[in-house]
């Protein structure tokens, strides 16, 4: 993904930022904040917990400048369709 993207380590941004983007990750997946006993801060307390594990990581787009929230699938699928746009272009 050459130099457009970095991770950025969770543990350097505030907790409010940290909060509002695991709060945005939970409303584009579609998740269901009614799901868990605590709503949101039920997801956002999960979610913690897999960025610690590393199965979800931050990234930050340099181009657009915009940071999101992506699942190590997500972001290796994204790597990949990007690199087909850089070839087909």
């Amino acid at each position: 993904m050459g130099d457009r993207f970095i991770e950025v380590p969770y543990r350097m941004l505030p907790a409010d930022t940290l909060d509002a983007l695991l709060e945005a990750f939970v409303t584009r997946q579609g998740y269901d904040t009614s799901d868990t006993e605590q709503g949101m801060t039920g997801w956002t307390t999960q979610l913690k917990r897999q960025l610690e594990e590393g199965e979800l990581l931050i990234a930050h787009d340099l181009e657009t400048e915009t940071t999101e929230v992506m699942t190590l699938a997500q972001w290796r699928a994204f790597g990949r369709d990007l690199a087909d746009d850089e070839e087909e272009g």
